[in-house]
């Protein structure tokens, strides 16, 4: 979905970008990419690894800005925010998972959780009981005052997906965050993640290459090659009918279309 330059963000998708280009060192990291997601949406972005799903989440929640295109949330354009104004919107209005939890190990695990809000300028008090009251929603209460060091994978990552969720965020951003996991822990965690925002009306982005974790989503798009994968596809069937034609006939041949494919067929 690519909109013309001159219409708005539609009023009901939360988040909203049209034609994002992103370089990493000289490297297409994405090309066009446009995508738009509801209020109270999970929405997976698919893709093998190195596709610019990650990339793409990135510049969603302003962590970079593109070099080319628009990025709105709630109809405010971040792409055109300075870092201190981005870095405010990810503190009050998003949350973030990465494929690993990134506990702090000299924190208890109910200040881990707790920490977006001891940031935000909260109170001990609120923050540890908004804390507590999420991991007890996720089955890791008792675990509040344990060091991570304590935990299993699969509970850090129920303690980072707590941390995401305290300061209750308009848009989730999870990037691979079952990618660790073993199988079970994998749908435990989804299964919780899509609960937790389903009863809260969080929107979810989420990007993985895991088959079933992607079926998780209300919806789904998928890159490749840092495009939308039709157009990838397109474009690498482009390529090839070009260098196709570069080998076919010599210059001057009257072999027409009709019998290249019948050779074509034949072969």
């Amino acid at each position: 979905m690519v909109a013309p330059p001159d219409t708005a963000p539609p009023d009901n998708d939360v988040l909203w970008a049209r034609s994002l280009h992103y370089s990493h060192s000289g490297s297409p990291g994405l090309i066009g990419v446009s995508a738009g997601v509801r209020q109270g949406e999970i929405l997976a972005v698919t893709g093998p690894r190195g596709s610019g799903k990650t990339t793409l989440l990135r510049c969603l929640s302003g962590q970079l800005v593109p070099e080319q295109g628009e990025v709105w949330f709630n109809g405010v354009p971040v792409h055109t925010m300075g870092a201190l104004v981005r870095e405010r919107l990810r503190r009050d209005r998003f949350g973030w998972i990465d494929p690993e939890p990134r506990l702090l190990p000299e924190l208890k695990v109910w200040e881990n959780a707790a920490l977006p809000l001891l940031i935000g300028g909260a109170s001990h008090r609120a923050a540890k009981t908004a804390a507590c009251a999420w991991l007890d929603r996720l089955d890791i209460g008792g675990f509040a005052r344990k060091r991570p060091s304590a935990l299993t994978r699969a509970e850090c990552q129920r303690v980072a997906l707590a941390r995401a969720l305290v300061g209750e965020p308009a848009v989730i951003f999870a990037d691979e965050p079952t990618a660790s996991l073993h199988r079970a822990e994998r749908a435990l965690l989804m299964r919780t993640l899509t609960t937790a925002a389903r009863s809260h009306g969080i929107t979810v982005l989420l990007a993985t290459h895991d088959e079933e974790s992607a079926a998780a989503a209300d919806r789904r798009i998928a890159l490749l090659d840092g495009r939308p994968a039709e157009a990838a596809e397109a474009a690498g069937t482009a390529e090839a009918a070009e260098a196709a034609g570069e080998g076919s006939a010599p210059t001057g041949s009257t072999e027409t279309p009709e019998d290249q494919a019948a050779c074509s067929l034949s072969a």
